[in-house]
């Protein structure tokens, strides 16, 4: 039997080895193994491709549409909730049913729905002929409260009308949305016209307009309510491209004039003296401000659970309306306050995206003017509750308890969703989203016309 012999290098099959002290290339087994690459690289790389996908959901054409209409339902559902939790003992209290107020706001919110649905159905032409009629018939309103025997107080405020029973209109709250439309409307035809560069056409007559709604707000004393249609103002001018002197010197006459109105009134000096109270202080001055960060501190990181808020016992002034901030971060903690904040967050974003991508002017403006009133009241409210602000007494938008309140915020909301569905491309997509037999309808008809077009006509060859 003759011995075997080492196959020659050049024959053998790569990745083989050949006999001890052969020099045949080597395989991929003898060459050095390269290091793994590095956890860190591995946790980038899926970290870039996390935010390529979101980039991606962003820029879809429909998700400032679905962010604005889910946004809005799930802050006006969980207000709803927090509502019937915030006013049971307040009811209790004033010797009505428990769920009083949670009946009233329901109603409300069901009213408002048909008022959303009904404003993101309509045109954009009809939206600007409602202007004038509702700019008109807010200030009647507004004027209506200041006549002794009509008007009706709250907490010191002449702003509201009795509508008999239990049932109560505040006309500033429809000026808010007034002021939007009728801005908008006449910033865009200015625009229009070319008119906008000159300062006069820019300010008159929308200042004097606004500066008169204020007045017949600060004379029932609600300066909440004026602040945010003070915001809704200089949204409007910064939009509107208003210069930087401009711009600066409507700032500080309405400074001043807002620094008159606090330091002539005693009230608003002592809420202006409880910014970072921790103790209730002289006579209880900051009571409602540092129980509200009791409640907030109470409430942990999830809260005390529905229904089982401490401050709301008597504890809190107005736990339903200006201060429920204070009682969802007590039953439902860190983790309900920072998705309250969130659903705000992506409201304000769908807002500010619809006013940059859209061509028409008037939707601009009211779009960037909608998105103004409602994310400068949420910041006022809630920096209220946290203590960072002084008290202005204006509801958390589409949260709080009030008819009045609810009512035009969700047709506002109501026109976001219109201009957000007016989109080109958002269009596009809700007509590839219809019923599959609609589609078919469709396409069947597409092809026809298609082919009946293709067809010479008679004697052309």
């Amino acid at each position: 039997m003759t011995a075997r012999t080492a196959r020659p290098a050049a024959l053998r099959p790569k990745g083989l080895k050949g006999p001890k002290g052969s020099k045949g290339p080597k395989g991929p087994r003898d060459r050095a193994i390269p290091a793994p690459r590095p956890a860190r690289r591995g946790a980038i790389g899926g970290l870039r491709r996390l935010h390529s996908r979101a980039k991606r959901a962003w820029d879809r054409p429909l998700t400032a549409y679905y962010l604005i209409l889910g946004g809005s339902l799930l802050l006006t559902v969980l207000g709803l909730v927090m509502v019937y939790s915030a006013s049971m003992i307040q009811a209790l209290q004033s010797g009505l049913a428990p769920t009083h107020f949670f009946r009233k706001q329901l109603v409300a919110a069901v009213i408002g729905t048909g008022l959303l649905l009904l404003a993101s159905r309509m045109p954009v032409r009809l939206h600007r002929l409602l202007a004038y009629p509702l700019l008109a018939a807010s200030v009647f309103l507004m004027a209506l409260v200041q006549v002794p025997g009509i008007g009706h107080s709250v907490n010191g405020n002449t702003n509201w009308l009795q509508l008999g029973g239990p049932f109560q209109l505040q006309p500033s709250e429809f000026g808010k949305l007034a002021l939007v439309l009728w801005g908008a409307d006449l910033l865009a035809r200015k625009q229009d016209l070319r008119l906008l560069s000159q300062w006069k056409h820019l300010l008159v007559p929308l200042v004097p307009a606004a500066f008169m709604l204020l007045g017949l707000i600060m004379l029932g004393g609600d300066m909440g309510t004026a602040i945010i249609l003070t915001a809704i103002l200089f949204g409007l001018l910064w939009l509107a491209g208003a210069p930087t002197r401009l711009f600066a010197g409507v700032l500080a006459g309405a400074g001043l004039i807002g620094s008159i109105l606090i330091t002539t009134s005693q009230n608003r000096m002592a809420r202006l003296a409880c910014l970072g109270a921790t103790e209730p202080g002289e006579g209880d001055r900051c009571w409602q401000a540092v129980h509200g960060i009791y409640a907030l501190a109470n409430g942990g990181w999830f809260g005390s659970g529905l229904g089982a808020s401490v401050e709301k016992w008597g504890e809190l002034p107005e736990p339903h309306t200006d201060f429920i901030f204070a009682v969802t971060g007590e039953e439902l903690g860190l983790a309900g306050t920072l998705s309250v904040l969130a659903l705000f967050a992506a409201l304000g974003y769908a807002g500010i995206r619809v006013a940059g991508r859209t061509e028409d002017p008037f939707v601009r403006y009211a779009a960037g003017g909608v998105t103004t009133w409602i994310t400068a009241q949420a910041v006022i409210n809630i920096g209220a509750v946290l203590g960072l602000l002084p008290i202005a007494g204006v509801p958390l938008p589409l949260f709080s308890y009030g008819g009045s309140a609810l009512l035009p915020t969700m047709f506002a909301v109501g026109l976001l969703i219109a201009f957000a569905r007016a989109e080109p491309a958002a269009r596009a997509a809700l007509a590839m989203r219809q019923p599959a037999l609609l589609r078919k309808l469709a396409g069947v008809s597409w092809k026809t016309m298609r082919r009946r077009a293709g067809r010479r006509p008679s004697g052309e060859r």
